[in-house]
């Protein structure tokens, strides 16, 4: 009869804190970049989802649409977080499946 085993546990909790710490490390180091109007507004963002950069090209600035600059530097933020969630996913998905032979 198998039982509960502490020590066995206490291993399993060490070896998901690593692999959490090895996720938040590769997160901050995760860049992705995205863009909108074919380019006209490019962003870096980090796997933390903190706004890196933000380029306009300056034809663009200079048209005066407030609202369609507005739209792109939006649509390239939000996919931006989207290519986030990508890596994030992956890299969770990748941490659980490792700790299915001890669950």
């Amino acid at each position: 009869m198998g039982g509960f085993n502490p020590k066995q546990l206490q291993s399993m909790l060490a070896q998901a804190r690593e692999q959490y710490e090895a996720l938040q490390k590769k997160l901050a180091e995760t860049v992705v970049e995205a863009s909108a109007g074919g380019g006209a507004v490019n962003v870096r963002m980090n796997g933390r989802k903190n706004l890196l950069s933000v380029t306009i090209e300056p034809e663009l600035a200079r048209s005066g649409d407030a609202e369609m600059l507005q739209d792109l530097i939006t649509a390239a933020v939000n996919e931006a977080g989207r290519k986030v969630d990508e890596v994030l996913q992956t890299s969770v998905g990748g941490l659980l499946g490792g700790m299915q032979g001890l669950l």
